[in-house]
């Protein structure tokens, strides 16, 4: 499927991986309408000062809120469903909110696209669904097992998706992309609580547990991915992992990005940064033959490019962050 021309909509167009994909899409010709949660000021999240800002059109609306989801979709060819909660200590907090949004806000999406007859959704999943992996690399058969609210919502709204796909033959396709990280971040992930504390001075840097492992992949290659499924005839109906087939343990990776800024740390494990123990996810590692195989992806950055680019935008936009606070 050639994206240039089509009408695609991105919800949570203005997050992390969202406007990375929105400005990605433009680039590529396609007619983008960017799905923005309402908000009082007008907010477009990082797509405000985005380079393709006037070549996007903006809808604001709420993923929870079946009227306003259809309106967007109408006339829409290919949907980009990102619109999601994603910080896990907040999942422990409000695990409703998560319902709400992540599992009746995907219901939303999959009827609206069902009605309107769209050419194709393309649904984010995470490797949180996992859990820690029972045998690794881990292949899109491993088990589902999640291990915390926000990755039991993402895992039902998987399901649902597939089943709106077995039911109604809804051209679905689910990416599951395991840990991204870049430019444009929030504070709650690891690699800018990381980035932002060493970048404020401090080099006694504090997290939660070190020993659990993540797969890491760069922000512009799991755009991509998005990108690839979403053109691949052979993507529907099916769950496509996108990740880098490497695992690094948080301490190890606390350390490289501290050598990378050219500096010497200490590390300290704080309680209240750390899940609880039967939610802990200890070991992400991907298998992604599948999305090679499928849609001829693979990531492009390596780790060591990927986080030098990080730290390059980090720094500069230090003044958004608070490295001081701890972000749940």
């Amino acid at each position: 499927m050639e994206l240039s021309g089509k009408k695609v909509l991105v919800t949570g167009a203005g997050g992390f991986i969202g406007s990375h994909l929105t400005e990605r899409l433009s680039e590529l010709g396609a007619n983008v309408t960017a799905f923005i949660r309402y908000n009082s000021r007008n907010y477009w999240g990082w797509l405000e000062d985005s380079r393709c800002f006037k070549d996007i059109r903006i809808i604001t609306g709420d993923i929870r809120d079946y009227d306003s989801v259809k309106s967007a979709m109408k006339d829409i060819d290919i949907v980009f469903h990102l619109a999601a909660l994603i910080g896990i200590p907040y999942s422990y907090e409000s695990p409703v909110a998560y319902l709400k949004t992540n599992a009746e806000g995907t219901y939303n999406v999959l009827q609206a696209a069902r009605e309107l007859a769209v050419e194709k959704v393309v649904h984010t999943s995470t490797s949180e669904v996992y859990g820690t992996a029972q045998f690794v690399p881990i292949s899109e058969n491993h088990p589902i097992n999640p291990q915390s609210p926000y990755a039991a919502t993402k895992a039902s709204a998987d399901f649902l998706a597939l089943s709106f796909y077995r039911s109604f033959d809804l051209p679905v396709a689910v990416i599951r992309p395991f840990n991204t990280y870049g430019p444009r971040q929030s504070a709650r992930a690891v690699i800018p609580t990381i980035i932002t504390q060493i970048a404020g001075g401090a080099r006694k840097i504090k997290l939660g547990s070190l020993m659990p492992t993540r797969d890491l992949t760069f922000v512009k290659d799991t755009a991509e991915g998005f990108i690839r499924v979403a053109e691949s005839e052979k993507s529907v109906g099916e769950v496509i992992n996108v990740g880098s087939n490497y695992e690094i343990s948080i301490g190890n990776l606390a350390n490289l990005i501290a050598a990378l800024n050219g500096v010497e740390i200490e590390i300290e494990s704080e309680q209240e940064r750390q899940r609880p123990e039967k939610s802990e996810v200890e070991r992400l590692w991907a298998e992604t033959k599948k999305a090679h195989e499928l849609t001829e992806w693979s990531p492009r950055y390596t780790l060591e490019q990927g986080l030098t680019e990080t730290i390059e935008w980090i720094k500069r936009y230090l003044h958004i962050y608070k490295p001081d606070i701890y972000n749940i």
